[in-house]
């Protein structure tokens, strides 16, 4: 194994109806299933949400590395990012997702092209390649 930059570690007890807490304290959250998925909707989050967050946030400091290289200008950039988890018990589950970005003032060619480049370089990208469907989408700026 290589040497670690950083290591985070959490814990889970109860599993989606328990509570996910980081080694630092820093992430104490309560979970739930939701209602869509047979669970009672509760307040708490869910692995799914965490998933999409962290891949977000991750995705958006990807590109906005590739934004500094290419010297465009994405101040006011955002990330979204859907988990759908498709399946069902009988055949199990996998997620597909669709991370969508908007760019406000990039070219959407060139936005289409920094997404291919972030989506080379972001780790949770690199981790699931080929065996996660990826769907890259630029919103469209808004006139």
């Amino acid at each position: 194994m290589s040497t670690a930059v950083y290591t985070a570690s959490a814990t889970s007890w109860g599993g989606r109806t328990g509570k996910v807490v980081t080694s630092d304290n820093k992430l104490d959250l309560d979970l739930s299933i939701p209602a869509e998925m047979g669970g009672d909707g509760g307040a708490g989050t869910n692995p799914e949400q965490l998933f999409a967050s962290g891949w977000a946030a991750c995705f958006h400091n990807a590109l906005k590395g590739v934004a500094r290289q290419r010297k465009v200008n994405v101040t006011d950039s955002a990330v979204s990012l859907e988990v759908h988890l498709v399946g069902g018990m009988a055949t199990g589950f996998d997620f597909e997702v669709t991370i969508e970005a908007q760019l406000p003032g990039v070219d959407s060619v060139v936005a289409q092209e920094m997404l291919e480049a972030a989506h080379q370089v972001c780790p949770y990208s690199r981790a699931t390649r080929g065996n996660i469907p990826v769907t890259l989408v630029v919103v469209p700026d808004e006139d």
